[in-house]
């Protein structure tokens, strides 16, 4: 739960102190603005607490890693949530009102991860998994949007680096695989899924795993 709430609090408080202006800046994800990354945690969040009141009495049926679906290709906005997302966060008007609904949404998603039993069974996306194992998911999401958030905003804090070094575990256990441990975290997750191409001394050190990067979650 801990790395849970620190990303997703560190995440909440870097969109919260965002000047307005900000807001119409690009995201480190392709065609959207930081208020779409933005609208877009309000949509996960939403997802988190429909997920930890939706339990399942069956066998868990992927874990936080397998829980991941890679994808051959990245999106390419043509999903119809996807393309709702622009148009949700226009809606908003002012940024602050924004900062408000994630603010309120965000607070309700962190309670119930707080008070969730990690061994509960809950059912997301046709598949059945621990509560425990769902948070760990959203401790890779929530590090990644960071970076998404601060992509063209150098002067805004980005994720800590404990929640960092989880994310990057995961990625390597999604990808079978470690980064070099030349590569920081940032760097690790920023490669690793394909937001950043990487240098000539990074593919040189990725080795044989260079040839199955990016990892597209799904």
């Amino acid at each position: 739960m801990d790395p849970f709430l620190r990303s997703w609090a560190a995440l909440r408080a870097a969109v919260a102190d965002l000047p307005d202006e900000d807001f119409a800046r690009p995201s480190g994800c392709t065609g959207w603005l930081v208020r779409d990354l933005a609208c877009h945690l309000v949509i996960d969040a939403q997802d988190v607490l429909i997920t930890l009141v939706t339990p399942e009495s069956g066998e868990p049926t992927v874990d936080a890693a397998t829980y991941w679906e890679l994808l051959a290709e990245p999106p390419t906005g043509d999903d119809p949530l996807d393309a709702l997302i622009p148009r949700l966060a226009a809606a908003y008007g002012e940024p602050r009102w924004l900062k408000f609904h994630l603010d309120d949404v965000g607070s309700a998603a962190g309670r119930a991860a707080e008070l969730a039993d990690p061994a509960l069974r809950v059912g997301t996306k046709d598949q059945v998994l621990t509560a425990g194992d769902y948070l760990s998911t959203y401790v890779l999401e929530w590090t990644l949007h960071h970076l998404d958030l601060i992509a063209h905003l150098p002067s805004v804090a980005g994720p800590p680096a404990e929640t960092l070094a989880v994310a990057r575990a995961l990625l390597e256990e999604i990808a079978h695989s470690p980064f070099p441990a030349s590569m920081s975290d940032a760097d690790a997750l920023l490669v690793g899924t394909g937001r950043r191409t990487p240098t000539s001394a990074e593919t040189a050190a990725l080795g044989g795993l260079a040839a199955r990067l990016p990892l597209i979650l799904g």
